[in-house]
């Protein structure tokens, strides 16, 4: 028999959840397709899998009509916007609430009026918040028990894992600070996949109604099922509810898939949103750059994920903050800088700018010319700290040294980080106060 596990599920929850900043760029750095609920909720139901009736409208008039099709009383508007939070955030026009009870297609027409084409701010968008170009009508069921179901790659074991709480509807990762016994894991062997036994288990142990056993042991390997053939990296669903006639339905849906299988899944990535994505790290997806804006003043210039992710901890070791993680890759060309700059000195609050660039097959003598190159077709004026290591490292040094622009060569990597928080600090003084700065390098 097939043991359920109650083990601290940290680390495989973490494998998903967006915490602070290294884990937030390890996210990124594993490039999970984020795919809307109602399309989430379509393929679900395209495998057999119980949820509410609904469809998506992208005007006022659509969700009306669409209302009056569902019938009833009873219904909920959702704002499609690719962030969490949705039902507590706000709207830049002042309407409260992105989910929404509707008891009428007048109030449906009503409320999609005043969500779509409008920014929803929530608890994970920031305040610049995210467009709604569209809202989700569905019939509103009511469930006599609500759990938490999750299915993602445990990093740990490298395998999938199932995280399980009978706790359903809240936030699990307070039911796991609070309760951590209410968790319940299942690592999965790829070669065994989800058996009857281990879902039925699983069912069982969570608290389904022996009426709905059969059916929730059938949800949770159809579930399975959509995760290993769409290449999904996760599939969260909170609340996986039994309803009050004893139905086994996917209340809310969270669907995420690995971009590395574009090639095998057009028709879920032909399901991407761009207008959920950050569009300066879309322009860098576009010139094969990989960038995240982050909430700091120092802009970086890096090749390398994992020497990115060491220049960063630099920076905030030395008393600074990262405006970015710019990863240029091994492309590191004139075209790649170019757009790396164009990208770093949109954001207004940045203050300075630290490069830090490995040479191995790229020569360091080229990127400095590249750098040298840009610099002065920019024009730019702020502070720029430059270390370039390996392959005619020299060389480089001196065309910087000799270039007479604002690009200081620092090789040690400690020295130099403390050299560009030093600017950083400078120039935000001097922009406080309206005045202009020199800047010269006395090494």
């Amino acid at each position: 028999m097939y043991k359920l596990g109650r083990r601290s599920f940290g680390p495989a929850l973490k494998a998903f959840r967006d915490t602070p900043l290294r884990s937030s760029i390890q996210q990124q750095q594993r490039r999970s397709l984020s795919i809307h609920e109602y399309l989430s909720a379509n393929l679900l139901k395209s495998y057999g899998i119980g949820v509410p009736d609904g469809e998506v409208a992208k005007t006022p008039e659509e969700a009306e009509a669409i209302a009056k099709k569902i019938g009833g009383d009873d219904m909920v508007i959702k704002a499609q916007v690719l962030a969490g939070g949705r039902g507590k955030g706000t709207f830049d026009n002042g309407l409260k609430g992105g989910v929404r009870v509707i008891y009428s297609p007048t109030e449906a027409k009503m409320f999609a009026s005043q969500m779509i084409g409008h920014k929803l701010i929530t608890k994970q968008t920031g305040a610049r918040g995210r467009i709604c170009n569209s809202v989700y009508i569905c019939e509103r069921k009511f469930a006599r028990r609500e759990f938490y179901l999750a299915i993602l790659m445990d990093r740990a074991t490298q395998a999938p894992v199932i995280v399980a709480s009978s706790q359903g509807g809240m936030d699990i990762e307070t039911v796991a600070k609070e309760t951590p016994d209410a968790i319940i894991t299942t690592p999965i062997k790829l070669n065994e996949g989800v058996t009857d036994d281990i879902a039925r288990n699983i069912a069982t142990e969570l608290g389904f109604s022996e009426q709905c056993i059969e059916d929730a042991k059938s949800t949770i390997q159809k579930l399975y099922q959509v995760f290993m053939e769409k290449d999904a990296t996760q599939i969260e669903i909170n609340p996986l509810s039994e309803t009050s006639d004893h139905q086994v339905l996917a209340m809310d849906a969270k669907l995420g898939f690995d971009d590395n299988a574009d090639f095998r899944q057009k028709e879920v990535f032909s399901w991407r949103d761009t207008s959920q994505e950050d569009a300066d790290e879309v322009k860098a997806a576009e010139h094969g750059l990989n960038f995240i804006k982050l909430d700091g003043d120092i802009g970086c210039l890096v090749n390398g994920a994992g020497l990115a992710m060491a220049t960063m901890d630099i920076i905030k070791l030395s008393g600074g903050s990262p405006a970015n993680f710019l990863d240029v890759g091994g492309g590191a060309t004139p075209e790649a800088i170019k757009s790396a700059f164009t990208l770093i000195t949109s954001d207004p609050k940045v203050t300075a700018i630290f490069v830090n660039i490995f040479g191995g097959i790229v020569r360091c003598d080229a990127i400095a010319q590249g750098l040298i190159n840009v610099v002065q077709q920019m024009n730019l004026s702020l502070p720029i700290v430059c270390r370039l290591q390996g392959t005619n490292m020299e060389k480089a040094a001196d065309l910087v040294s000799n270039s007479g622009l604002k690009i200081f060569s620092i090789t040690d990597l400690q020295e130099a980080a403390e050299k560009v928080v030093d600017f950083s600090k400078i120039v935000k003084m001097a922009r406080e106060i309206d005045v202009g700065v020199q800047f010269s390098l006395g090494i």
